[in-house]
């Protein structure tokens, strides 16, 4: 899930939104102010159920942005990098660019968002209440009531022990550590994801069936979102089983063809050596050996012919901070969980001293997956206890 636009950094993790956020956004605004807040206390005038219905959706979206950026702070603090959080449709998710490397690590980092979401509604309801106490039954009291329950909700269903909720990452850190197998593990929570998934398919088309239309497509399109990333997460489990022990070395394009930072864009189009080979380029530095950014055909493209000239690579490059970097021994199963979505990125792999060495794409991952298969036929994990 990529993020629209983005909202700046948050103890230097970047934030952003999905465009989907402001469908739910105005749903839940919607159903606050023409709904449960003038049911709950009519006689008001209209703009006030929609101001505090404005404000208690804006604040339930700050709950789930401290939910992920609950899961953000503790991943870094076990060592694990991430990308961003970003907040769609469905609620919220922290991009995480690598894997706890312990069952422990792994119970941290998925065990505090529910956590979180539990205090939040336990923080919410005591503020009501004090505010109840204080000044009486009202809209501010009714509104907080309801982020008490949407949070304490919110912890209960990710607490389900099926993937790619946090209880299946909480399933995962435990059958890791029963088996000591993560890709094992990691497939058993999959499996579990895509049964409840199913489960809830089958709730909501009751729902629907018996007339609640909104409830019933809400459900099947929360299911259909499990069942999806459940696949997918019990594919990725499959892969990492097929490529143990496979270092990068092995996969990667050694001696890529590079491009100077310093050339113009003119140059590298006009020049035979990069023509009709590669739509992607490693850009090396001043050194002859670093990188320094990543340069693709269809970036060079979007330069208008006329500037073409005076224009150069360092301009219009992926700068080496935003590209996958690794190196030679690292395995090719954890590179591919850092890859970046698009067939258009790659890997940059570098020594010990900097200089590159390689490229790794999607493709090259693909054809040493298809010869493993081969060669080894697909994996079997067999039951989970």
């Amino acid at each position: 899930m990529k993020p629209t636009f983005a909202l700046g950094r948050i103890a230097g993790v970047r934030i952003g939104v999905h465009w989907s956020i402001l469908l739910i956004f105005t749903l839940i605004a919607l159903g606050l102010a023409e709904g449960r807040l003038p049911d709950a206390y009519p006689g008001r005038s209209g703009w006030i159920y929609w101001l505090v219905g404005l404000v208690t959706a804006a604040v339930f979206f700050a709950s789930l942005l401290a939910h992920e950026l609950a899961h953000a702070v503790v991943a870094r603090r076990n060592k694990v990098d991430v990308d961003d959080i970003v907040l769609w449709l469905l609620g919220g998710v922290a991009r995480l660019r690598s894997e706890a490397s312990t069952p422990a690590a792994e119970l941290r980092i998925a065990g505090v968002g529910p956590l979180v979401s539990l205090a939040l509604g336990g923080g919410f309801a005591l503020v009501a209440w004090l505010v109840d106490a204080a000044a009486g039954p009202g809209l501010v009291s009714e509104a907080l009531v309801w982020l008490a329950v949407i949070n304490l909700l919110l912890a209960l269903f990710n607490s389900v022990p099926a993937a790619p909720l946090d209880g299946g990452r909480l399933l995962r850190a435990f059958l890791w550590w029963r088996t000591g197998d993560r890709v094992r593990a990691a497939a058993g929570a999959a499996a579990a994801g895509r049964g409840f998934g199913w489960f809830l398919l089958l709730v909501g088309l009751l729902l629907f069936a018996r007339g609640d239309v909104v409830g019933g497509l809400w459900i099947v399109m929360i299911a259909w979102f499990l069942i999806a990333a459940a696949t997918a997460e019990g594919q990725q489990a499959q892969l990492r089983a097929v490529l143990a022990g496979v270092p990068v070395r092995d996969a990667m394009t050694p001696s890529p063809a590079t491009v100077p930072a310093g050339s113009t864009i003119a140059a590298l189009l006009g020049d035979p050596r990069y023509r009709y080979r590669h739509s992607v380029f490693p850009v090396i530095g001043d050194d002859g050996h670093s990188p320094v950014g990543l340069l693709t055909l269809a970036a060079a493209g979007r330069v208008a012919e006329r500037q073409r000239e005076s224009v150069t690579v360092q301009e219009v490059m992926v700068p080496l901070s935003d590209v996958t970097v690794v190196g030679p021994d690292a395995q090719l199963a954890e590179l591919l969980a850092r890859m970046p979505a698009g067939g258009g990125q790659r890997a940059l792999v570098v020594d010990e001293s900097g200089s590159l060495v390689g490229i790794v794409a999607y493709s090259d991952i693909s054809r040493t997956v298809s010869w493993l298969m081969t060669a080894q036929g697909p994996p079997h994990f067999g039951g989970v206890p």
